[in-house]
């Protein structure tokens, strides 16, 4: 009788341990859980994120995204005040990498992925991109990557040739192996065609400056742009040298002039990020063909662009979240956003996939584009620093060079950007 009574009571010890066990994964909404949970998804731009949304809903029927996207500006605006006012932020939010110090200085609003089990896929990832998504100890990570923008060189065959420069990729390599040869083939172009070699001053600033180490501050938040030795001040150089020369054409980027100069090829190259394609593809279907795509040389190898993937402190389902966004920058994942949206992968594994290595591209006249950016992205060293205030101090400097245009002192215009800098920087 006391043999049947110990088995009956560890029978009961059993069942109550399996029905807890139950009980707390249904309360957490863990794998398996059949618990409906909401996650809201704040994004921006043309990510093509709503469809795979559908394919992870289907696949965890207890899941609901809702997908939330907006303009860049408004989205991280948005973001901002509401982690600030400690109510409203979403689930999952994106943040793109020129606001990503700006969130990183607020990491207490977020969740620490190492603590969700990120450590678990970090070497699927570009090292660089993903240094990129943690805080300076390297002990916080506040986003999973997503997107790149690792830059190559787009130029137009019609003006090569009449320059007579050759036109295929591997020898426009050889050509432009150097910052000092990128120099004498905008001479060239000019000489032969009289037509300008950059697209745009900022294109041309960009040049140096997006391999900076540290852009325009250091962690401290001081200004480091104008101590001797400068990063910036020899992108700024650079820029406005191209621009006496008449190397760089007169339209600002994104303006309507310049989409009509990239549409009626007014210029020989852009320095352009992966996701520059894309948007060649939509604005200028006039230039299909008539661009390729080359390798960059070393010294102007970087990345521009590019988002991450955080989790908010406020979620109540952020395991749940986690488990989402994973999935989503997984390989497969980036594959079919790359695919789909023209997001370029940070996963490695990607590149070595059949389907990214046939991508032949219509629009580059048959060329298969995406190894080209796969070889740039491995060759960047790193990410620079941009800090909390990268972007009003970048417009005070970018407006100089945009007066330089116009016909100011580039060295006054130098010193002025600099002052304004400090003023903001002050404040």
């Amino acid at each position: 009788m006391k043999r049947i009574k110990k088995w009956l009571s560890l029978g009961l010890v059993v069942v109550l341990a399996f029905a807890l066990a139950a009980c707390n994964n249904k309360e957490s909404g863990g794998k398996g859980s059949d618990e409906q949970i909401e996650l809201n998804f704040w994004s921006f731009g043309a990510t093509g994120y709503d469809k795979l949304i559908e394919e992870y809903e289907k696949e965890h029927p207890n899941i609901k995204i809702k997908f939330k996207t907006s303009e860049t500006a408004d989205h991280h605006d948005a973001l901002f005040t509401a982690l600030s006012a400690g109510s409203g932020a979403p689930d999952i939010a994106l943040l793109e990498l020129d606001q990503l110090d700006r969130f990183k200085a607020a990491q207490d609003r977020f969740n620490n992925l190492y603590d969700l089990g990120a450590k678990d896929v970090q070497d699927k990832y570009l090292e660089w991109k993903w240094d990129g998504g943690a805080n300076l100890d390297g002990d916080f990570l506040i986003g999973l990557p997503t997107d790149i923008g690792p830059k190559a060189l787009y130029y137009r065959t019609d003006v090569f040739e009449a320059a007579g420069l050759p036109t295929e990729p591997e020898e426009v390599e050889k050509l432009i192996s150097s910052p000092e040869a990128f120099v004498e083939a905008a001479k060239t172009v000019k000489e032969k065609t009289g037509k300008p070699f950059v697209d745009t001053i900022e294109m041309a600033y960009r040049a140096y400056l997006d391999t900076a180490e540290e852009a325009y501050l250091n962690p401290e938040g001081e200004l480091i742009a104008d101590k001797e030795g400068s990063e910036v001040k020899k992108a700024y150089d650079f820029a406005a040298e191209l621009w006496e020369k008449g190397y760089v054409g007169p339209a600002e980027m994104w303006s309507p002039e310049w989409s009509n100069g990239v549409k009626n090829g007014d210029f020989a190259v852009a320095l352009g990020a992966g996701w520059f394609k894309g948007w060649l593809k939509d604005n200028a279907p006039e230039a299909s063909g008539k661009f390729r795509v080359a390798n960059l040389p070393e010294e102007f190898a970087a990345n521009w662009g590019g988002s991450y993937l955080s989790i908010p402190k406020e979620t109540e389902h952020a395991q749940e979240a986690y488990d989402f966004i994973e999935w989503l920058v997984a390989p497969e994942q980036q594959l079919k956003s790359f695919q789909d949206a023209g997001l370029f992968p940070s996963a490695v594994e990607v590149y070595d996939m059949e389907e990214f290595k046939s991508m032949e591209d219509e629009f580059f006249g048959g060329q298969v584009s995406s190894v080209v950016f796969a070889k740039a992205a491995q060759d960047i060293q790193g990410l620079p620093f941009k800090g909390e205030k990268y972007f009003p101090v970048h417009e005070a400097i970018t407006n100089g060079l945009l007066n330089v245009q116009t016909g100011k002192d580039p060295e006054k215009e130098w010193e002025a950007g600099i002052k304004k800098a400090k003023d903001l920087l002050s404040r």
